[in-house]
């Protein structure tokens, strides 16, 4: 089995996040994505408003109706911050037979080179870049070992993001349509990022 992994903090997950992993399921050939919300990002800071059960349960609310989408809380549950490495460490000894990609913003690639243990994870999996319109991604610039372990695929434009939707929810305004319906609810009936 193929399994294309989208990790994030997901604070909110929104629908621009939905579309990347479709497109990147479609673009890979997955039989799965796996969402998979981190406890605390290495690259991030300050660290994420909602909790990790939070933010677990809205990927979960908002991925319920695809055949093709899990959620994983591997992250969450070893807590501390989350260093890709260890996580495929941990996720190639539980599932050996899946073959996993990890699904990154074309932004992100050129910061592979900084990534912990960034040798010894291009030996163990594959990444997929999802390139946005406008903005290049240079691979010719990477050094071959990571290079050869990245394939590029093209995302269309959608200028959502996770802080914009937390800003607009701070000053009462809508967010319906950037996140499922679920996933406002459940932020509406908790009171997530409101002001």
């Amino acid at each position: 089995m193929q399994v294309g992994i989208m990790g994030g903090t997901f604070d909110p997950v929104h629908q621009g996040h939905l579309l990347a992993a479709e497109l990147a399921r479609e673009a890979g050939g997955f039989d799965e994505v796996w969402f998979m919300p981190s406890y605390a990002p290495p690259h991030k800071q300050p660290g994420p408003v909602a909790t990790p059960g939070q933010r677990l349960e809205m990927v979960r609310l908002a991925i319920a109706d695809h055949p093709s989408f899990r959620t994983t809380d591997i992250e969450i549950r070893m807590g501390g911050t989350s260093y890709t490495y260890d996580t495929v460490e941990m996720l190639q000894g539980r599932y050996p037979s899946v073959r996993f990609t990890y699904i990154i913003g074309g932004d992100m690639v050129m910061y592979l080179p900084k990534w912990y243990r960034i040798n010894e994870l291009v030996e163990r999996i594959g990444f997929m870049g999802l390139a946005r319109p406008g903005a290049p991604v240079h691979l010719e610039l990477l050094p071959a070992s990571i290079r050869s372990r990245v394939t590029l695929v093209p995302m269309l434009q959608m200028e959502l993001s996770s802080t914009e939707i937390r800003r607009r929810r701070h000053e009462g305004l809508t967010v319906r349509y950037m996140v499922p319906e679920a996933v406002r609810m459940y932020m509406e009936v908790n009171r997530l990022y409101e002001g």
